[in-house]
């Protein structure tokens, strides 16, 4: 029992790194390069969602939501409607991850699946659909899972101030 725990933990960190190499991953890197620094997220109508801890442990960073992009019924690789932050020691806000939301589906970016989100959820009593592509470091979940086991927010005191 304890060789096939062994296995598909093995399995699992092996399609998370997998996750990592798709075209897809850096596809979202290069189109929102730009969003490096909190402040260029805050330019382009972003606002602030502080870091938010579920239920099982994992960590949904420090959000910045644009609004705007609700609206937009086709996914548009460079203008996500979220982007995810990792608060770092010093305060400063490390670019994670981008995310994609839609409220019709289900939908498609490049081939990949958004996942439903039933209500409630951290926006709000409606449900959606969602694809978070983790931009930076691979995560122990894969390159688009929802929330991350290694996602801190207690650094520097929770959030920082947009």
């Amino acid at each position: 029992m304890r060789m096939l725990a062994v296995l598909l933990t093995g399995v699992a960190v092996n399609a998370a790194a997998a996750d990592m190499t798709s075209p897809l991953v850096e596809h979202v890197r290069a189109a929102n390069a730009r969003f490096a620094e909190a402040s260029a997220a805050t330019a382009e109508g972003y606002t602030a969602i502080p870091c938010v801890d579920g239920p099982d442990g994992a960590v949904t960073g420090v959000r910045y939501v644009n609004q705007r992009y609700f609206k937009d019924e086709v996914p548009a690789i460079g203008r996500p409607q979220a982007l995810t932050y990792e608060p770092g020691d010093d305060g400063r806000l490390t670019l994670v991850a981008v995310e994609y939301i839609t409220f019709k589906g289900p939908a498609w970016l490049e081939g990949h699946p958004y996942q439903f989100v039933a209500a409630p959820n951290r926006y709000g009593p409606v449900p959606f659909y969602e694809l978070l592509v983790w931009s930076d470091e691979p995560d122990s979940r894969g390159a688009f899972a929802d929330k991350s086991p290694t996602l801190r927010c207690e650094a520097a005191g929770r959030p920082p101030a947009p």
